[in-house]
C-alpha cells in the first residue's frame, strides 16, 4: 500500500504526539509499502507552523529535513486530474493532484473538503478511518 500524507496529519501528528493523527502517521510509516509527501505539503507545513506555531519551527525543521529518509517528495504537477472539480476548495486540488499523479492507494487527510469530495482513487480518509482500515475492529 501507497500512503499520501498530507499536511493537517503531518502537522496533527507533530503537535500532538498521543493524538489519532500520530497513530495514523506512525502506522503509515511502519506499514505502507511507501509513504509519500509533496512539495505542496511541504511548503504548507512550513508556512502553517512559521505563521500559527513559532515557538516549534526549528524542531520542525528539523522534522522535513528528514522527511525523505522515510517518505518520498515528490513534486505536484500543473495539470488537473480526473474528478479535481470535486474537491471545493480549490487550494486543495494540488494535493489530490500529486497524491493521484503518483498513483498512491490511500491520501490520508484530515481536510474536510477532500473528505467530502467522495473521490475513489486514491481512496481519501480521515486518520481514524485509516487506522480502522489497516486494523479493523482494534
Amino acid at each position: 500500500m501507497r500512503v499520501f500524507i498530507d499536511t493537517n496529519v503531518l502537522l496533527s501528528a507533530a503537535l500532538f504526539p498521543d493524538g489519532v493523527a500520530a497513530r495514523a502517521y506512525v502506522a503509515a510509516v511502519s506499514l505502507a509499502d511507501e509513504v509519500v509527501v509533496s512539495d505542496v505539503v511541504l511548503a504548507e507545513l512550513r508556512s502553517v507552523v512559521t505563521r500559527k506555531f513559532p515557538e516549534v519551527a526549528s524542531a520542525m525543521d528539523e522534522f522535513i529535513a528528514a522527511l525523505p529518509t522515510f517518505a518520498t517528495v515528490v513534486a505536484t504537477p500543473e495539470r488537473p486530474v480526473a474528478d479535481e472539480e470535486r474537491v471545493r476548495d480549490v487550494k486543495d486540488r494540488p494535493i489530490l493532484r500529486a497524491a493521484s499523479n503518483v498513483e498512491v492507494d490511500v491520501l490520508l487527510t484530515g481536510d474536510k473538503d477532500l473528505l467530502a469530495a467522495a473521490i475513489e482513487n486514491p481512496v481519501i480518509v480521515a486518520p481514524a478511518d485509516f487506522l480502522e482500515m489497516i486494523s479493523p475492529g482494534a
